[in-house]
């Protein structure tokens, strides 16, 4: 893997794991298969939050200094990254990004090219390719190893960087500005959750990303679609995850393996006290077709247990 492509990607990856705006469904393309948004900007500036940021920019951010001298602690404020069917994965870096960054991300591409560096414009703006710059490789599923073999990048939208390992799909972002023609919400748009104080949202439709529908756990198997959100809570981190079981009889039935699941892990003598204590925690409710589990972690403690 060129180190370009594992420097761009590092934050992404890094979470156990839009302008500036609350993240929403209308911020996503037509039927969406995955999407993904990380909110520095809020973390910096939140109790429980800043426990995390601290954490990640030692162990993420440190790492891009040292490799290329870029510090995106007060330049990057928020990733985005999705795929709709059919469609290639986008990240957004959203931020500050100053010349000085570009330039410097600029000669890492160059030099990682090793050759297959070129630059080309959509719309009157330009991007950059790296890599074999071949279009079928390039997948929509959640697996991101598109970016293994090529990757399209952009600096043209005002403090945005847009990433892609399709030509074609680079060249729609920047015809539209950054946004995909028909994103706004449907019937069909993937569910978001949201809170006053949201520092990570994730989504997935489980029946698109699953080989032929088909997963390993039974209760993705059962799942149509599911969404994730991390929240400063009161100086506490809250977890709130949500999935649309195929119909409220399967809720129920979902339900009951989940408590059965929390409670055999959290009085298990192989799991980590801390973890047990949180497990503990978790609330699940039903309604209709949707199972919703729940907790909130003391921010000190969830950033303790990340660095062991």
């Amino acid at each position: 893997m060129r180190k370009l492509t594992s420097i761009l990607l590092a934050t992404l990856l890094a979470l156990p794991n839009l302008v500036y705006a609350e993240f929403s469904a209308e911020d996503l393309p037509a039927a969406s298969t995955w999407y993904f948004h990380v909110d520095f900007k809020e973390m910096r500036k939140s109790e429980a939050g800043a426990a995390i940021y601290e954490w990640l920019d030692a162990e993420v951010f440190e790492e891009i200094r040292d490799e290329i001298g870029v510090d995106f602690d007060q330049e990057l404020d928020q990733i985005t990254a999705y795929a709709a069917e059919g469609s290639a994965p986008a990240i957004m870096l959203y931020g500050p990004i100053s010349q000085d960054t570009k330039d410097k991300l600029l000669a890492a591409a160059a030099a990682a090219g090793e050759g297959d560096f070129q630059q080309a414009k959509a719309a009157g703006k330009l991007y950059y390719s790296i890599g074999e710059i071949d279009d079928k490789d390039a997948k929509q599923n959640i697996d991101l190893d598109a970016f293994e073999d090529q990757i399209h990048f952009s600096f043209a939208l005002k403090d945005r960087i847009i990433l892609t390992p399709s030509a074609g799909q680079m060249q729609e972002l920047l015809a539209s500005n950054g946004r995909i023609a028909g994103s706004k919400a449907t019937g069909d748009a993937l569910f978001v959750l949201t809170a006053e104080s949201t520092l990570m949202q994730a989504g997935a439709n489980a029946k698109a990303l699953g080989e032929n529908g088909d997963w390993d756990s039974n209760i993705l198997q059962n799942t149509k679609q599911m969404a994730l959100m991390v929240a400063d809570s009161g100086g506490m981190i809250a977890f709130d995850a949500q999935l649309e079981a195929t119909e409220p009889d399967m809720a129920d039935s979902l339900a009951s393996i989940a408590r059965g699941l929390v409670s055999l892990a959290s009085f298990s003598d192989e799991v980590e006290p801390e973890i047990a204590a949180m497990l503990r925690g978790v609330k699940i409710d039903v309604k209709d077709s949707w199972l919703k589990l729940s907790m909130a972690v003391d921010a000190d403690a969830f950033v303790s247990m990340l660095a062991d």
